[in-house]
């Protein structure tokens, strides 16, 4: 009953968002912030990660494709494939989660236990729409942003890893990448992206503006956010695979 009593809530939070802002000046305001706040703030994790994913998967499918008849080409394309697939929107948005839900968690959590929210509303400002949407809209237009470059950093490190040991040649990786590409990969890489930016950045809001307590109720609120987030990418993914490949 928890549970439903909680989808509930969240329900009817993203449905009072959209309400008409008040003021669409202080609303733009706060959603360049929140972009600006998402964006620079994860992208030094998403530029390492992503160079070492496809660093690793350069590396561990070159030492499982040891047959002499496979060319040295399909390891490209098994690292553009993978990385377009799975390691970029998937687990950067798994690192994602922890970076910028448990910021968006412990933001909000911290106006609530401090009262800052109850002080807007009582200024006839919707909360939800000022404090939730903002969020939402930027990383629905941010997070795809950042998995395109995750995606790209990826097949360059697997580049950079393969010629870098000797691996397979530039030409070889190159050809790899041109071979048999299906664009439908990169379309499905993007409705990830978009269902996991919404996860991400919804989640945590839910959990942080109902939060109740004091200091002690805000850490584990932003802790459950990104388990609960965590979940949710990873069941989306299955469900999204099953229906869409």
């Amino acid at each position: 009953m928890k549970f439903f009593a909680e989808l509930g809530r969240f329900l009817l939070m993203i449905k009072t968002m959209f309400s008409k802002p008040e003021n669409w000046k202080m609303y733009w305001r706060e959603f360049m912030h929140q972009c600006a706040e998402i964006g620079i703030g994860a992208l030094g994790i998403v530029v390492i990660i992503s160079v070492f994913m496809g660093a690793v998967s350069t590396v561990q499918t070159a030492y499982q494709l040891t047959s002499p008849l496979v060319p040295r080409y399909t390891i490209a394309q098994v690292v553009r494939d993978t990385v377009i697939l799975e390691f970029a929107p998937t687990l950067v948005c798994i690192v994602l989660a922890g970076v910028i839900g448990s910021k968006i968690a412990g933001e909000l959590g911290n106006m609530r236990v401090s009262e800052q929210i109850d002080a807007l509303e009582i200024m006839g400002i919707n909360t939800k729409a000022y404090l939730v949407a903002p969020k939402i809209f930027a990383a629905l237009v941010v997070i795809p942003m950042l998995v395109v470059l995750a995606a790209g950093l990826g097949i360059w490190g697997g580049r950079l890893a393969g010629t870098a040991t000797g691996i397979i040649s530039g030409d070889d990786f190159d050809k790899g990448l041109l071979a048999s590409f299906d664009p439908y990969n990169a379309f499905f890489c993007m409705v990830k992206a978009y269902v996991f930016a919404f996860i991400i950045s919804s989640v945590p809001s839910f959990y942080g503006y109902y939060v109740q307590g004091g200091a002690l109720e805000i850490g584990r609120s932003s802790t459950r956010s990104v388990v609960v987030s965590c979940i949710a990418i990873l069941f989306a993914d299955y469900l999204l695979s099953a229906l869409l490949l």
